[in-house]
């Protein structure tokens, strides 16, 4: 039996998995007894389905994690009415504390708090490690050794980054603004 075109194995594999796939996982599909494509050949294939996919509803995109397919932004709106439940919505408080993370990593609760001039909630702290957008990556050497937080590649994966630099200038940021979460300015993250 003959193996299938490398370009369908990669497709299928991105299409099956959960997760974005690195170069180093997508070698990992093949066995002992099989070729390994090289890189360079992953990333031809890689490329063709990008082609491939340029027309389409899907495309196939690079982010922190590795490749993967996923629907078009411009089609969010209809592709969106498939499931009943509403969007998460975020808190400001809790972007604002993900926006300084984000920009000035490896950073304290106790800076974030002076910057923001107000209390970071434990919750919001939990929420944000829970869904893993940021990890504790040491302690500060000062009395108390507070935690150091930064940004996780599941960060980047979810808001469809390759790497930090892709992130927005601040200036940019000033012009954003939210709407309210609920009508008593609730958020169930929080």
């Amino acid at each position: 039996m003959s193996s299938p075109p490398l370009k369908l194995i990669i497709e299928g594999a991105l299409l099956a998995a959960n997760a974005p796939l690195t170069i180093e996982k997508l070698q990992r599909l093949f066995g002992e007894d099989e070729v390994t494509p090289s890189r360079q050949e992953l990333q031809t294939a890689l490329t063709e389905l990008k082609i491939d996919y340029a027309e389409r509803g899907v495309e196939l995109t690079e982010v922190a994690g590795g490749y993967r397919v996923q629907v078009r932004h411009s089609l969010a709106p209809w592709v969106s009415r498939l499931w009943d439940e509403r969007p998460a919505r975020y808190s400001r408080a809790l972007l604002e504390t993900l926006a300084l993370i984000a920009y000035r990593q490896p950073i304290t609760r106790g800076e974030i708090e002076e910057v923001r001039g107000v209390s970071v909630s434990t919750p919001m702290i939990k929420t944000l490690l829970e869904r893993e957008w940021i990890r504790i990556v040491g302690h500060r050497e000062v009395p108390g050794r507070p935690a150091l937080y930064a940004t996780t590649r599941q960060f980047l994966d979810y808001f469809g980054l390759r790497a930090l630099n892709e992130l927005p200038p601040l200036t940019e940021l000033h012009h954003l603004q939210l709407t309210p979460v609920d009508e008593d300015g609730a958020s169930p993250l929080e």
